[in-house]
């Protein structure tokens, strides 16, 4: 029972609590503490119940927000967690990592001046909850139909889908080229925002709902796509979007200028104690220059400080306001140390007698007054964090797989390719966006690919 249609007034806001900050800059853990029952319960009752609830809207999987909202508020956890699974499959994930400021968050109707009920941190205290009382989803009244599809990529699209024809009684066999599950959830999103223990027990859940994960296999390679195509009743491809953007920018050839992925995937590989080849780029006791206002820079940033750099400056060419990623990923960082500099366009990298600089040229209204409209910062070290594109295998155009100039697969509504038997989904379509929308995307496919081999 609601305490009061004006419990929002007498109780603020309250995001779990932040570990200490000298442990947060020297640690690769995730910087929330947990939230306990009673707290969660608190925050989740100063939801208003909206006749709208734009929350949900704003959610690109249209969860059910205000529902399990409620549940949690009544200690339901594990009705709570079956509603979270209805319309996400990873919500655990999406609690985490998801931008909520600019989502459900930044639409709920309390944001305006109140403070945002806490959703993303109550979605992840559901699932986290629910998960170490045993819950699990339950697959009981499936009936099997005998079917079975091969998922390539076993990133957030491709764990999507795997959920979806699991649920409808399709046997689903995952293939990727990484040792585990996630794709860039693993080896890209540092362990600090999404801990790499929660992908392990999303694997052992998936395994046990009857998904099948043939790990360290690259398709054209290790098995044929003819094989795939001969051996399934559908295939889905998710393989997300791995070719960064350079931004051709002048002198990104010279030593110490370094691309976003590999520094962050060799960064975990160390972490996770991983060999895979991706050096391991360190920048202990460095001036850092990260090039880029994503999320992936913001990765970059927060990282750099974790592994002991002497600076880090992050350099936007646009207003921090039109900055693409997470705002709270923002405050993070510059809670952590990271130093932003806005409206600086870079133009050049160049060698310099203390290692390299990066010219940039000034943008917008802060160039005025400026006795110079260019700016060179010296540095040690440059990460480039442009943003990413997709980077189809030559083996799609065997297949009748159509490409758009950018690289992206073309597919019609229902989420198929030319090759009425592959579907695709998530980022390799829709280009680099976030992971609820790579989620949302391969849900719909799922469904799609069902009633294809039925």
């Amino acid at each position: 029972m609601r305490k009061s249609n004006f419990h929002f007034l007498d109780i603020e806001r309250g995001d779990p609590p932040l570990i200490p900050m000298d442990e947060r800059r020297g640690s690769f853990k995730e910087i929330h503490s947990e939230y306990q029952q009673d707290k969660a319960a608190v925050q989740a009752e100063r939801c208003l119940d909206c006749g709208i609830p734009y929350c949900e809207w704003a959610c690109p999987v249209h969860n059910y927000i205000p529902n399990w909202l409620e549940l949690v508020a009544k200690g339901q956890i594990f009705r709570a967690a079956e509603l979270c699974h209805e319309t996400n499959s990873l919500p655990e994930v999406c609690g985490r990592i998801c931008p909520h400021d600019r989502l459900c968050e930044g639409a709920c109707t309390l944001n305006d001046g109140f403070g945002a009920v806490t959703i993303g941190s109550v979605e992840k205290h559901i699932t986290d909850t629910a998960f170490a009382l045993g819950w699990r989803p339950d697959l009981s009244k499936v009936k099997p139909t005998g079917k079975k599809v091969a998922i390539i990529g076993a990133g957030p699209a491709g764990l999507a889908c795997a959920d979806i024809m699991l649920r409808g009684g399709v046997k689903a066999t995952v293939f990727d080229k990484y040792p585990e599950i996630g794709g860039l959830l693993n080896f890209g999103i540092p362990p600090f925002k999404l801990d790499k223990q929660v992908l392990d027990l999303r694997r052992k859940i998936f395994e046990e709902m009857g998904a099948e994960f043939r790990m360290n296999t690259t398709i054209g390679k290790d098995i044929m796509m003819e094989e795939l195509l001969a051996e399934y009743d559908a295939l889905f491809l998710g393989m997300g979007t791995y070719k960064y953007v350079d931004g051709a920018l002048p002198g990104m050839d010279l030593n110490n200028v370094y691309m976003a992925l590999p520094f962050l995937i060799g960064n975990i590989n160390k972490v996770r104690g991983y060999d895979e080849g991706t050096e391991f780029i360190n920048m202990e006791n460095k001036r850092v220059i990260v090039l880029g206002g994503g999320d992936t820079a913001m990765d970059c940033n927060r990282t750099s400080i974790r592994q002991g750099a002497r600076s880090v400056i992050c350099c936007y060419r646009r207003n921090e306001s039109d900055m693409a990623g997470s705002l709270k990923e923002v405050k993070n960082a510059r809670e952590e140390g990271v130093i932003f500099r806005f409206n600086l366009q870079p133009t050049e990298i160049l060698e310099s007698a203390g290692g390299i600089s990066v010219k940039f040229q000034y943008t917008g209204e802060e160039k005025q007054g400026k006795d110079s409209e260019e700016q060179i910062i010296e540095a040690d070290a440059v990460i480039l964090a442009f943003g990413f594109r997709p980077n189809p295998p030559e083996w799609l155009k065997e297949h009748k797989i159509s490409i758009h100039e950018d690289g992206r697969v073309k597919v019609n509504d229902s989420h198929q390719t030319d090759n009425p038997k592959i579907f695709a989904a998530g980022d390799m379509v829709r280009g680099a966006d976030l992971v609820v929308t790579a989620i949302a995307d391969a849900r719909e496919a799922g469904q799609q690919m069902i009633n294809y081999i039925k």
